[in-house]
């Protein structure tokens, strides 16, 4: 099983949804930076569980324990390990899935790859992994603060509700203002509606959520393999509930012309002040030739409803026997509140992977 990510900063994961702790140990973290904890927290309490009314009413304080790789508030260089303690776990909710097929979960695949798998919340398959993601990316966007390198996401559509396909001049600071994290207030209204009316019918619904990166220099990414727009969308596709991801105009875009769709190249500045090339229009989405090219990049990923629906489904047992499940325990209607500090994280670590790795190209 694989479970790191990253060449040179790389983070490796454990533990599952039901198990003593989720856990990962950091390499290739940079000596020397100060490590706001404040903020990691910050940033596990926006993925925490029982938030608002819009998710899983599963109760957990998600404290992070920093075991290795900090001292006296900085980094070491040394492997950086932590764990975030289980302490809420239900495992009887799912003493009657022991051998029930979940449908469109990974009981089947886990049972068919491994021979084995722990039914309790889905174990290693659990959303609840993707804590191990959101502490690995707080560490990351530590170290992308000092070279100027913002990342925000949130939520452009949920179900038949969406923002406008491109980010416009939305108001970033209006996001966690709401529970669904959206930055257009009367639209978060539509949209915190709709799966408050999803969840008391007992299903779920899905939707996009929008990634922009902001200060991002020219030169990440590789041009054949290691494509930055591939790894990005690697990174995505890895999180739980994801089924599609696109960057620039994207899938939008397929229907113009090259003449509607070309970025034209102009003379500008640089934050810096000084003279720079960059384009006038970013249809490109900030990635050209799989290499970023200084301007925004943005993308979306898009989630699938969630699979666990407290109604009642037909499936079969590991015998083949023709069943029904209806899920027990507490689970989310919607995905998209809880996975946007998830995309960010995912985001940054790849974009300091690709800061590093550009860095010993110039030797």
């Amino acid at each position: 099983m694989s479970n790191s990510i990253g060449k040179i900063f790389r983070l490796t994961t454990f533990g599952e949804s039901h198990g003593v702790a989720i856990g990962g140990v950091i390499d290739g973290f940079p000596a020397g930076i100060l490590i706001d904890l404040d903020f990691i927290q910050s940033e596990l309490n926006r993925r925490r569980p029982g938030q608002s009314h819009l998710t899983t009413p599963r109760k957990e304080a998600d404290q992070v324990e920093i075991l290795s790789g900090v001292f006296e508030g900085k980094s070491t260089g040394t492997p950086i390990g932590f764990i975030v303690r289980n302490e809420n776990q239900h495992s009887s909710d799912y003493d009657d899935l022991r051998d029930i097929y979940r449908p469109s979960h990974a009981d089947y695949t886990y049972q068919a790859k491994y021979g084995v798998r722990d039914h309790r919340g889905g174990g290693r398959s659990s959303a609840r992994e993707t804590i191990a993601r959101v502490v690995g990316g707080a560490f990351a966007k530590i170290a992308l603060r000092q070279l100027g390198i913002r990342i925000t996401a949130y939520t452009s559509q949920v179900g038949h509700i969406s923002l406008p396909a491109y980010p416009a001049d939305f108001d970033f600071s209006l996001i966690e203002k709401n529970p669904v994290r959206c930055p257009d207030e009367s639209v978060a209204a539509e949209m915190e509606a709709l799966i408050a009316q999803v969840k008391a019918e007992g299903d779920t619904i899905g939707g996009v959520i929008t990634c922009v990166i902001q200060g991002c220099p020219a030169g990440l990414g590789e041009p054949v393999f290691g494509k930055l727009h591939a790894e990005l969308g690697a990174a995505m596709l890895s999180i739980n509930a994801a089924k599609g991801f696109d960057y620039g105009t994207g899938f939008d875009g397929v229907g113009q012309r090259g003449s509607q769709q070309n970025d034209y190249f102009v003379s500008g500045k640089a934050p810096s002040g000084e003279a720079n090339i960059c384009t006038a229009t970013n249809r490109s989405g900030g990635i050209q030739g799989g290499i970023s090219n200084g301007q925004e990049i943005y993308f979306r990923v898009a989630f699938k409803p969630v699979a666990t629906l407290l109604q009642s489904q037909p499936t079969v047992n590991r015998d083949g026997e023709a069943v029904s499940v209806k899920a027990r325990g507490r689970h989310d209607p919607c995905v998209l509140p809880r996975a946007v500090p998830i995309v960010e994280a995912m985001a940054a670590m790849v974009i300091l992977d690709n800061y590093m790795l550009n860095n010993t190209r110039k030797c």
